[in-house]
């Protein structure tokens, strides 16, 4: 099946869906710094150890999906281990880590607010992907997708075989992206620790 005049002959840029996800950080960081919750103690507490675990579940998950994509993104229809249960399970999981944090900073609105902005920006970005791979692959993509959904995880869905072809250079590049959200416990303990100095002004934010 050949790539028609609206379908792109190249793969998504991933650098251009890197940029967009960190403009759209930089223009939401103020208000996010500025977002107090307006509880403290226990509920405070509790949600914040649920975004940490959030937060690893994410890295953990990355990685897992990096396993078995790694050297392989673009190259065939992987139908196996998460990319059983759901078509990006890289967004997902990326989607995962940013719920976490919003967590972390104690709001619920902040957690429902960065986690659907990102959803919005990962979902356009699978569908121009899916454009490209339905243009390389045809029907075998077709099938696949008609299977399993695209960012919402089925695990009725889960299949894998006993072993899995993992190529090292993909795997170590991928790490770091999949690490940095480990950096996202320091700093929101960092802009916690900002608000209760006093040293930005806030607004409680449920």
């Amino acid at each position: 099946m050949n790539a028609t005049a609206t379908t792109p002959a190249r793969p998504v840029n991933q650098r251009r869906r890197i940029a967009v996800l960190r403009l759209s950080a930089l223009a939401a960081a103020p208000a996010i710094l500025c977002a107090r919750a307006p509880w403290t103690g226990p509920v405070f507490e509790v949600l914040e150890v649920s975004g940490v675990l959030l937060l690893i579940m994410a890295v953990l998950g990355r990685l897992w999906a990096i396993l078995y994509i790694g050297g392989h993104k673009n190259g065939t229809v992987m139908q196996e281990g998460p990319y059983s249960v759901c078509r990006h399970p890289l967004y997902t999981f990326s989607l995962v880590g940013i719920a976490g944090f919003g967590l972390m900073l104690g709001s619920v609105v902040v957690t429902a607010a960065i986690t659907a902005l990102a959803f919005v920006i990962f979902a356009r970005t699978a569908r121009r992907e899916e454009q490209f791979l339905r243009a390389t692959f045809g029907s075998r993509w077709d099938d696949y997708a008609a299977r399993v959904p695209a960012l919402v995880p089925n695990p009725r869905l889960f299949a894998t075989a006993g072993t899995i072809s993992v190529r090292v250079a993909p795997l170590r590049g991928n790490l770091g992206d999949a690490l940095v959200f480990l950096a996202a416990i320091p700093l929101a303990e960092a802009m916690e620790g900002l608000k209760l100095a006093g040293l930005v002004p806030t607004f409680p934010v449920w």
